[in-house]
């Protein structure tokens, strides 16, 4: 596993989560918004070439995840990333606005 380390940048308004890999000169980022009292959505997750396979996106979500639990936050997923990894882990149901599977609608 890469040794990953994530930052996150919130105005509050909007926000990203910056995600590096030691030894690569790039980095992955998860943009969300504020969409109320106690709601976020998780807008766009990307990463360059030189971190796919690294494991960079998914640290994004399960940093994301974690924080929104923390907070008391509940996530709108309109990425389709996030999307795509809470159907693979439906426990995040607690802290997500929709079903697994479900496309939100704002």
């Amino acid at each position: 596993m890469a040794d990953i380390s994530i930052r996150k940048e919130d105005d509050g308004r909007h926000g990203r989560y910056v995600a590096h890999v030691a030894g690569i000169d790039a980095e992955a980022e998860l943009t969300f918004t504020h969409r109320g009292p106690g709601r976020i959505s998780a807008d766009h997750t990307g990463a360059p070439e030189a971190l796919r396979g690294t494991g960079a996106a998914a640290a994004l979500v399960d940093r994301l995840i974690a924080d929104a639990r923390a907070e008391g936050l509940r996530i709108i997923p309109l990425c389709p990333y996030v999307r795509a990894r809470y159907v693979k882990h439906p426990d995040w149901q607690d802290v997500m606005t929709v079903a697994p599977g479900e496309k939100p609608a704002l």
